[in-house]
């Protein structure tokens, strides 16, 4: 959050008091999130992929079995799809990757090698679904979320059963029904993820954002995600088009509990009587979940800290440049204490801003850079443009977010500055 939108903003070059940050005895060491940059230590091959974690062979508990013979090669001719010639015998530490025409080859190797799956189909899927049981038997695909008959209808079109955040501070409850009790993999480092913004109106690029997190946490780091949090900012952020928390907290509500499985709102920051700098918003959920809770149960039962990053997009990343905007002392907490992860924009240039701003470089391993693979330039800013002009927003936003702000006459009849329109930007 752009901290000159607070009404009592003060430049940090005025040294002015400040509610300080919980001093660093209070934020539990959690490893950085990023490998170190030391080619020597990564300990293996830079041009290596990856095995994926379906297919990748688990030597300990893996029982001998008779292979069949399967391509290792990429055919670079119509004689090598026909020629026995072209095929050669895959390396016992390689990944499988099964090319078969019916599903018997599949069923069979898949059988000699349980670890390689995970029950999917159930006896009603068997039966109703496909008929033939014979096809799929023995064929388990990786465990997915089982939508049931009722659950069939159209989720961001029904309103009903999301749970609601208080209105008034004295009724505040930190929100955890969808944070994890215990890891999956204890080999890993807990990690919550934490976006702070207007989100006026929440669209599916927020969502998203979350969505490219994980991705990259998960292919990048030893850390496990275990929950994520929207954290819309108070009514004393002055900005024009700031719809009021009460309607932002529930569009999110909304947004979160109808199109995600894990991702959820805390008001805390929106409940405050006056703006909440970005390092305290931090601070509030170290002391919810690692001083409150004790962090999150390991596997023998012991507790784990959990590391809490903010994710951001380069825009406000690169607001920390900006002379007289965020104070050093705040911008040393957030990516010292805590961490960011940041979501490339089109056009920018975050690693090029990373190597030349002195507090970012000395805390580069606390940060993490994600490119966005699929460029997304949805806005706030402009979805508020298009309800002002009559324009749809199909598609932008969740269908239940459109709705509510359809029933509530939320930004038509307001006016924005130009500049402000064409920041553009992600929040």
């Amino acid at each position: 959050m752009d901290p000159t939108n607070d009404p009592n903003f003060t430049p940090p070059s005025m040294h002015l008091p400040q509610p300080p940050p919980v001093p660093p005895s209070r934020v539990p060491y959690t490893p950085p999130i990023n490998r170190p940059f030391v080619l020597a230590d990564l300990g293996s091959a830079m041009d290596a992929p990856s095995p994926h974690p379906l297919l990748e062979s688990r030597r300990s508990s893996q029982k001998s079995f008779s292979r069949p013979k399967l391509s290792a090669k990429i055919p670079m001719a119509e004689t090598d799809l026909n020629s026995d010639s072209s095929l050669g015998s895959v390396d016992e530490d390689e990944p499988v990757f099964i090319c078969a025409e019916d599903s018997s080859g599949i069923n069979q190797e898949l059988e000699a090698r349980p670890e390689l799956t995970n029950t999917y189909f159930d006896t009603e899927d068997r039966n109703s679904d496909f008929g033939d049981e014979s096809v799929h038997k023995g064929f388990n695909m990786p465990t997915l979320p089982r939508v049931h008959s009722y659950q069939i209808a159209d989720l961001e079109e029904v309103p009903h059963g999301v749970q609601r955040q208080a209105n008034e501070l004295h009724s505040y409850q930190f929100p955890d029904h969808r944070f994890a009790t215990r890891m999956n993999d204890p080999s890993k480092h807990p990690l919550v993820i934490v976006a702070c913004g207007s989100f006026s109106p929440i669209t599916y690029l927020h969502l998203r954002m979350f969505e490219m997190a994980i991705d990259a946490v998960r292919e990048q780091t030893k850390f496990e995600v275990i929950g994520g949090y929207f954290s819309p900012v108070s009514d004393n952020y002055k900005k024009r088009g700031l719809a009021s928390s009460t309607h932002r907290v529930r569009m999110c509500e909304l947004a979160c509990e109808r199109t995600s499985s894990w991702l959820m709102v805390d008001a805390w920051e929106s409940l405050q009587p006056t703006y909440q700098r970005t390092a305290l918003v931090l601070d509030h959920f170290n002391e919810e979940i690692n001083v409150k809770r004790g962090g999150i149960a390991g596997k023998n039962g012991e507790r784990k800290a959990v590391k809490i990053m903010l994710l951001a997009g380069g825009d406000l990343i690169e607001s920390f440049g900006e002379p007289d905007v965020w104070a050093d002392a705040d911008v040393h907490h957030i990516l010292g204490r805590y961490g960011c992860l940041i979501v490339e924009r089109t056009g920018s240039d975050v690693r090029s801003f990373l190597l030349s701003h002195d507090i970012m470089y000395e805390h580069r391993r606390n940060v993490l850079v994600i490119k966005q693979l699929i460029y997304n330039d949805i806005s706030s800013t402009k979805i508020r443009l298009f309800l002002r002009r009559g324009m749809s927003v199909q598609y932008l936003l969740p269908n239940s977010v459109i709705r509510y702000i359809q029933e509530h006459g939320l930004y038509i009849h307001e006016s924005e500055p130009v500049k402000q329109v064409m920041s553009e930007k992600m929040v």
